[in-house]
Formats: structure tokens, C-alpha cells, sequence
């Protein structure tokens, strides 16, 4: 018998409470599980593709298949880089994602901008239409803005890919949602003390904006890196593609080989990942103060 004076006198963690109903501890439990496990279930194709990238194309025929790879060889990524000319599409790729990205988030800003802060007829009904534009298919928009590219001159040039999706209105929705937070009388005692609207917008919105922004870069640098369907439209030479259009006509070239397609799609991946878990503070920091659920 242990002395009562030597016991532990705090109380044991149970698992119900003394009405029968899951304890605390036992619904956090129950949490991280069901969290680790759909974890799991999103991240095993990617865990998969980066496995396999490893692989031979007859490792890859294997039935069944084998999770891991015969060995952690680096051929399939120095072959494809060989005869794939990666640096050319990496830097369309590049090239159009920053700079997509920075119209981006200057359109949207200044559309988000006049639709929180300024006073008009029909200011509600006009971010209503912009509003709607998310729930048409872009497949139905695609014919009109090619024949406008088309007539500016855009078709097969990096602008075409650069110009067309730069407003967008999910861009314009969170910025919008944002701004709305920021007080009215700060904006006015600033063109009390006569700062003009541009001043205002640059040093005063713009810098309180600053979740709401890192969002839409973020979003914007993941939608412009992996778009497919615009860049295959409006590019005619294979000097204009980007990666995800270099890497189909790869597929169609080459008879399918898929372990070089899976080494340079994990290449192709790696940078948007890297900005995604840098930023991703942003992402909900931003998201949660815009009240998007």
C-alpha cells in the first residue's frame, strides 16, 4: 500500500466524464486521428509520384506495384533534363507566373479599392456582376478572349499569357472583404490633411492590406504556375510553352515515359511547395480576416 501522504494527488485523466460523454482528452484524440489520417490520404499521391519518380520504366509496369523504388537513382531526372529543354520552359514559366502575378495583384487591388471605399450608383450591383463572373466556366469565355488577343496582337507572345487572367475576381472578393474592415475615418482625415487618392491608396491601403495581398500572390502564383489550358491555346510555337504544356506534348513525343514525366513533374512542383509553406502564415491569417469560410 502506498501512503496516502506519498500519492499523487492530481486526478487521473479519464477517457468519459462522470456523465458517460467522451472526455476532452478523448475528443482531441479522436481529432488528431481522423486529422492524420485524411493527412495521409492527401499526401500519398504526392509521396507516391516523388517514390516513383525514383523508378525505372519497368518498376513502374510491375504488377503489383512496389511503394518504394529498386534504388534511389538520379537517371530519370539527368536523362529528361537531357532531353527535355527544361530551362526554356522553366523560364516562361517563371517569367509569366511573376509577372501574372504582379498585374495581378495591381488590378485587383485598385478594382478591390473602388468597389470598398468609394460611393457610386450601382457600386453593389457592379461587385455582384464581378462576383458572378466566378461561376461561369472559363471553357465558355475561352473563344471571345482569344479573338480579343488575337486582335491586340497576343497569340503566341508571353503578354497573351500574361494579360488576359489578370483580373480575377476571387483576387477582387478577398481584397475587397478586407478593405472593408479598414476605417473610413482614416481615409478621410488623410484628404483632410490633403493627401491625394493616390497617396492614400499607396501609403495607407495598400500597406493595412498586407494578409489580403500575400493571399491573392500566393493564389496567384499557384493558378498562373500550374495553368494548362490558356497556355496551350494561345501558344503556337513550342518556344511560348510553359512547363505544364511542355510536359504534355513531352508525354505525346516520347511514347509515354512516365518516369521521366514524374521526375519533371516533382521538378515542376518543388517551387510552388517551397512559396506554399513559406507563406502559409498569410494564407490563413489572410483568409480568416476577410470572414471567407
Amino acid at each position: 500500500m502506498i501512503p496516502s501522504e506519498l500519492r499523487d494527488p492530481r486526478p487521473r485523466r479519464r477517457w468519459t466524464s462522470a456523465g458517460g460523454a467522451p472526455s476532452p482528452t478523448a475528443l482531441r484524440a479522436l481529432t488528431y486521428a481522423v486529422l492524420i489520417g485524411l493527412s495521409v490520404v492527401v499526401l500519398a499521391p504526392v509521396v507516391w509520384a516523388v517514390l516513383s519518380s525514383f523508378k525505372t520504366q519497368s518498376e513502374l509496369a510491375r504488377t503489383p506495384p512496389s511503394p518504394l523504388p529498386d534504388a534511389f537513382d538520379t537517371t530519370n531526372y539527368t536523362e529528361a533534363l537531357g532531353a527535355f529543354d527544361f530551362s526554356l520552359y522553366l523560364r516562361n514559366s517563371v517569367v509569366v507566373t511573376v509577372a501574372a502575378t504582379l498585374l495581378t495583384v495591381v488590378v485587383n487591388t485598385m478594382c478591390a479599392y473602388g468597389l470598398a471605399k468609394y460611393n457610386f450608383r450601382g457600386r453593389d450591383a457592379l461587385f455582384l456582376l464581378v462576383l458572378g463572373t466566378i461561376m461561369v466556366p472559363l471553357q465558355l469565355i475561352f473563344i471571345p478572349v482569344y479573338q480579343t488577343a488575337a486582335d491586340l496582337g497576343l497569340v503566341n507572345s508571353l503578354w497573351g499569357l500574361i494579360i488576359p487572367p489578370a483580373a480575377t475576381p476571387t483576387g477582387v472578393f478577398l481584397l475587397r472583404q478586407y478593405m472593408l474592415t479598414i476605417p473610413d475615418d482614416l481615409i478621410e482625415a488623410a484628404r483632410i490633411d490633403g493627401a491625394g487618392e493616390f497617396r492614400i491608396f499607396a501609403r495607407i491601403v495598400v500597406p493595412l492590406c498586407g494578409p489580403a495581398i500575400a493571399v491573392v500572390t500566393i493564389f496567384s502564383v499557384m493558378w498562373r504556375w500550374n495553368d494548362f489550358l490558356w497556355p496551350l491555346i494561345i501558344s503556337q510555337e513550342q518556344s511560348m510553352y510553359t512547363l505544364p504544356v511542355a510536359l504534355a506534348q513531352f508525354n505525346s513525343q516520347l511514347a509515354t515515359p512516365f518516369n521521366y514525366i514524374l521526375a519533371m513533374s516533382v521538378v515542376s512542383m518543388v517551387p510552388v511547395v517551397v512559396i506554399f509553406l513559406v507563406l502559409q502564415r498569410y494564407i490563413v491569417r489572410g483568409i480568416a480576416a476577410t470572414g471567407l469560410k
